[in-house]
């Protein structure tokens, strides 16, 4: 197999350094990200994004919430939007404007999730990631929220999935790739799918599989051994891999592959 598409990383030796290196040193001129997510029946994921992003070093962290929460927020998330909630509990189609209007405002949009399962909601994450024009991270079940419209929005080079492995799976599916991905699939199959895959559809893919974070690019692929998935399901590696891509917003593979180097 030609595997000059594979590139390995090491943890704390990042194979793309000057993403780490051009990192703006004022806050002033660390960029904007903006952050939704969350339902009545909780929004962990969001706060831990905020404060995730806050310490990684972004300059702007600002977050919309469904207003069902306003007496939840803690006093430290301090740049809090709201919109109307829907009877589910999680963002109404009434707030389409409100998010677009953020997601504007932003440098990088990151769907974390917790959102809930409602068709309003699904309406609205679709509407954003659709007409972004800039680098917006899907993680968690805000992926799940999408799954009606990936067929849509593989074809959106700003797109960058922070998935399970089972989330991989189904967007293979939605669009009937002709390659059939399991669990017990080796490692170097899995990359040289991905790379195709990849090669096809320019979206990012970050995932995990066999101890390895695996990120997938117009064809490239970097692994690199990993022991925390824990930080892939709550939402920590995408909320890191949005913050990379706010300082790198053209090298989605890059920042997402310094991101996770940096532990």
């Amino acid at each position: 197999m030609n595997s000059s598409y594979w590139q390995r990383q090491e943890p704390g030796k990042p194979l793309f350094p000057d993403v780490e290196w051009n990192r703006p040193e004022r806050l002033d001129q660390s960029g904007r990200l903006a952050i939704i997510g969350g339902n009545k029946l909780g929004f962990s994921s969001v706060a831990e994004a905020y404060a995730t992003a806050q310490t990684t070093g972004v300059g702007q962290v600002r977050v919309l919430l469904p207003d069902v929460l306003k007496k939840s927020v803690p006093s430290s998330m301090t740049d809090v939007l709201f919109a109307p909630t829907n009877p589910s509990g999680s963002l109404a189609q009434a707030a389409l404007t409100e998010a677009v209007s953020l997601r504007d405002w932003s440098d990088v949009l990151l769907l974390i999730g917790d959102s809930g399962r409602n068709s309003q909601t699904a309406i609205i994450h679709e509407e954003l990631v659709k007409h972004s024009q800039q680098p917006v991270v899907i993680t968690r079940d805000a992926i799940d929220l999408l799954q009606n419209s990936f067929a849509e929005i593989l074809d959106n080079q700003h797109v960058v999935f922070v998935a399970s492995f089972a989330q991989v799976q189904k967007i293979f599916r939605s669009v009937y790739y002709p390659k059939m991905l399991t669990f017990s699939i080796q490692l170097a199959q899995f990359v040289d799918i991905l790379h195709k895959f990849t090669i096809t559809y320019p979206v990012t893919i970050c995932t995990f599989h066999a101890e390895h974070v695996v990120i997938a690019h117009g064809g490239t692929v970097v692994t690199q051994a990993w022991h925390e998935p824990m930080a892939i399901w709550r939402g920590v590696v995408g909320t890191k891999i949005a913050s990379y891509l706010v300082w790198s917003p053209s090298s989605p593979l890059a920042a997402a592959s310094t991101a996770v180097c940096t532990g």
